[in-house]
């Protein structure tokens, strides 16, 4: 399995952006889909997960919406109003297994190399 991310760059605070992400595999659909993001110095958090069900960091809840195209094997991060605390680089993660705890990065097997997403204030 492959995941590539695009959709990163550098807006102001308000800003819009949508972050993409690439799968390879026939059976993309089956698996959870996530994103996380890591800041310098800070771990690496989830902030949205796609599966049997969807569900959102409470920071994030509200302005960011996870969202994914089976057919093109493609998961998506809309994110509005973006604030300078949402600075750093996003990944797309794939997760395997059934009942995974969706917010751990030790759930997914499977990560992208990451897009860098900075936000001006």
């Amino acid at each position: 399995v492959q995941l590539v991310e695009s959709g990163g760059g550098l807006v102001q605070a308000g800003e819009s952006l949508r972050l993409a992400c690439a799968a390879s595999g026939s059976t993309y659909s089956r698996y959870v889909m996530a994103w996380f993001r890591q800041a310098p110095g800070k771990d690496r958090e989830c902030v949205a997960a796609s599966g049997g069900t969807t569900n959102y960091a409470d920071l994030v809840k509200g302005r960011f919406t996870i969202s994914r195209d089976n057919a093109q094997n493609t998961v998506y991060l809309q994110m509005k109003n973006l604030k300078p605390e949402a600075t750093a680089t996003y990944y797309c993660a794939l997760g395997l297994g059934y009942g995974l705890t969706w917010s751990l990065a030790r759930s997914y097997e499977y990560w992208g190399q990451g897009t860098q997403v900075t936000v001006s204030s």
